[in-house]
């Protein structure tokens, strides 16, 4: 090194889940890449070896054994490069499993790191897999009978032997979410260079945060840390990783990947100098440290040399990604106090709104995209309504058939007119079809469910539940055998706030091979067709913005029962409540855990105020407390439609996943809420 110039890099490879052969390749790609960079370290992510989301294969004793021999591989391809790796598998030790980072260095594994926090809340459930480490274990392990007596522990720390300013140490993942992450021991003693591997799934505003907790933690470390992130090739079951991987020092961003990018290395340059000289100013820190070391003698660390003589001078930084924007928001005090948000599911501002919905959608089109490389799908079928929810789930449909290089004339779009369909909402899905780029095809089922009702001997005059859900689930069955036909796979549309509520029939709409609206609130659902109206406006297509906008307009309805002379007869808010109530309810009761009276307190400041311009309904405290009541009793009512729902990637940080956010007893009794709020009656 020349002035303590460092270069370092994170590395996103592509991967297949549970392909340690393929992996392996990409991950030697990465290396012999950062090699020709004249990097000196580079940091790949978490589980990087087998991919992050194998579940319950990591049990799998075969996959064990291929991550061993996957990390001989690399080692062996890679004797030669000049650069140090970092990479993560799974490691079996003394009858445990534990989730890795594996220092490797001219054909040698210098050092393996167990992960010390292990998450099992929200959407990640590792501790059904792994054990997290003592904190200072420390012990010698065999892989594989090719390396023996490999230090093993979180109190381990890389050291060049010529320079004595380059200290690793390593963290992984979830450590640096954690109030007391082991990189603040780290750092304590000595490390200047804090290397994460990361599996940080996306949603909305994560990236925002994770970028600030990197930084943070840079800061409060005086160190440089790298934190390398899971591509969008991991499974997108129930997540959606984007490979953000961020550089930070001493709380500055100094390169960062682009969500969603192809970017294999984000690189920059490190000065190690400017580390030790702050840290030598920051007085607070040495005491920090030598209390640290004297009165936890338990935590004493080890260190481990290498010898690196051929690290290139060239000091020129290279940052492959993108350099954050350093323009700052000024926030005004009335942000600070501007009561409560009714739409908390959407940003208040436009700008940060517009920025949000493109994400979102994103991440929507992301999700489906991965899921159709993986099964090999070049064909979708979407029952197009005319609807708010069908429109969206089609326009990301379309946009991931964009990514995936495959024409959308694909995308076969089925709208199936009934008793309750009207001109406009037909009109408009034929329109949306069009203009989208779908092969539009027209079914109708009137007499497919008039048969239906003749065979289960049902008064087609009676318009009761049966009448409703026995046209539901002719459409589904209609889209899977038309999928099944076309070898391709049903995108469903239904919302998250119509799966809190319950609002879909089983089996029915309730139903899909892949649901890509399913973490996206009825409040957001708007905004993301509105977002859609207002590109299309600005790229000259007026005719789709119109239709858009006319989608916008018509009331939320399933169009099950007749219609009154030219109107729709069926208004869903009118039978269930107002989804802003709703989504209101949903946040509050998801995201925070609030009781029924807090909710309802909250929400008497957000909607029952006086609106001055009256553009926004003002809903009395009787008309809150008959909504509110109808979310419980639906809201545990219908959590076996829950339990079951279909794939969905989580893209905001309310979900109702059985396989993440939300797990409840489909029998679970409601009785202390709505005592609750019976009191609320008095």
């Amino acid at each position: 090194m020349k002035y303590g110039i460092f270069r370092a890099a994170c590395a996103s490879p592509s991967l297949t889940v549970a392909d340690c052969n393929y992996n392996s390749q990409q991950i030697i790609k990465a290396i012999e890449l950062a090699d020709k960079h004249n990097i000196k370290l580079v940091v790949f992510p978490e589980l990087c070896i087998t991919g992050y989301t194998c579940a319950d294969l990591f049990l799998q004793r075969s996959l064990q054994l291929s991550a061993e021999k996957a990390l001989i591989n690399i080692c062996t391809k890679t004797k030669d490069c000049k650069c140090m790796s970092i990479v993560g598998l799974p490691v079996t030790y003394q009858g445990a499993r534990y989730n890795c980072a594996a220092y490797l260095y001219k054909g040698n594994v210098l050092a393996i790191v167990p992960k010390t926090f292990i998450p099992n809340y929200s959407e990640f459930y590792e501790r059904r897999w792994f054990t997290p480490a003592d904190f200072c274990q420390t012990d010698n392990i065999t892989i594989n009978e090719e390396f023996s007596n490999i230090p093993f522990g979180t109190n381990i720390i890389i050291e060049d032997k010529n320079d004595s300013l380059l200290k690793i140490a390593c963290e992984i993942c979830e450590d640096v979410w954690v109030p007391l992450s082991p990189s603040t021991r780290h750092a304590l003693n000595g490390a200047t260079v804090i290397a994460n591997l990361s599996a940080s799934n996306e949603v909305v505003g994560k990236a925002d945060y994770r970028k600030m907790l990197v930084s943070a933690q840079s800061a409060k470390t005086v160190s440089a840390y790298l934190y390398a992130n899971a591509c969008h090739d991991e499974s997108t079951t129930d997540m959606i990783f984007s490979g953000h991987s961020i550089i930070a020092q001493n709380g500055s961003i100094k390169a960062q990947s682009e969500l969603f990018g192809t970017e294999l290395l984000t690189i920059s340059d490190i000065d190690l100098e400017r580390i030790e000289q702050d840290r030598l100013r920051t007085t607070t820190f040495t005491t920090c440290s030598a209390f640290t070391r004297d009165s936890q003698s338990v935590y004493r660390f080890i260190t481990i040399e290498f010898d690196e003589n051929d690290f290139s001078d060239s000091t020129e930084q290279k940052a492959i990604g993108f350099q954050p924007n350093d323009e700052k928001k000024t926030i005004s005090s009335t942000e600070l106090i501007g009561g409560i948000d009714r739409h908390p599911f959407v940003p208040s501002e436009d700008k940060e709104r517009n920025a949000r919905c493109h994400i979102v959608i994103e991440m929507q089109a992301e999700g489906l995209a991965k899921r159709l490389r993986h099964i090999h799908a070049q064909n979708a079928v979407i029952g197009l309504s005319g609807g708010l929810d069908s429109t969206l789930a089609m326009l990301v449909t379309a946009r991931a058939f964009d990514k995936c290089g495959i024409d959308r004339s694909k995308i076969t779009a089925v709208t199936m007119p009934c008793f309750g369909t009207t001109n406009r909402t037909y009109s408009n899905a034929c329109l949306l079809a069009q203009k989208t780029g779908a092969t539009l095809k027209e079914i109708n089922i009137k007499k497919a469910v008039l048969q239906h009702f003749s065979d289960i001997g049902h008064d087609e005059n009676i318009h009761d539940v049966t009448y409703e859900n026995s046209q539901a689930r002719e459409r589904t069955q209609i889209l899977m055998d038309i999928a099944n036909k076309y070898n391709g796979i049903v995108i469903g549309t239904g919302d998250l706030s119509e799966l809190a509520l319950g609002w879909c029939t089983y089996n029915g709409d309730h139903i899909s091979m892949y649901g890509v609206n399913s973490s996206i609130p009825k409040t957001l659902v708007r905004y993301l067709v509105e977002w859609f109206a207002m590109q299309s406006e600005q790229q000259g297509d007026a005719e789709l913005a119109n239709v858009l906008k006319d989608i916008l307009a018509t009331p939320v309805s399933p169009e099950l029962l007749p219609p009154t002379g030219k109107d729709i007869s069926q208004k869903t808010e009118e039978l269930v409540g107002p989804y802003e109530l709703h989504d209101f309810f949903l946040y509050y009761v998801l995201r925070w855990g609030f009781s029924p009276k807090k909710i309802f307190f909250l929400a008497l400041q957000a909607f029952n105020g006086k609106v001055a311009d009256g553009s926004e309904t003002v809903y009395t405290r009787e008309i809150i407390l008959k909504w509110l009541t109808t979310f419980y009793k639906r809201f545990f009512s219908q959590q076996f439609k829950r339990s079951c729902m279909p794939d969905g990637a989580k893209v905001g940080t309310v979900n109702l996943s059985p396989r993440g956010d939300w797990r409840m007893p489909s029998d679970a009794s409601a009785a202390v809420w709505m005592e609750e709020l019976k009191e609320l009656e008095g």
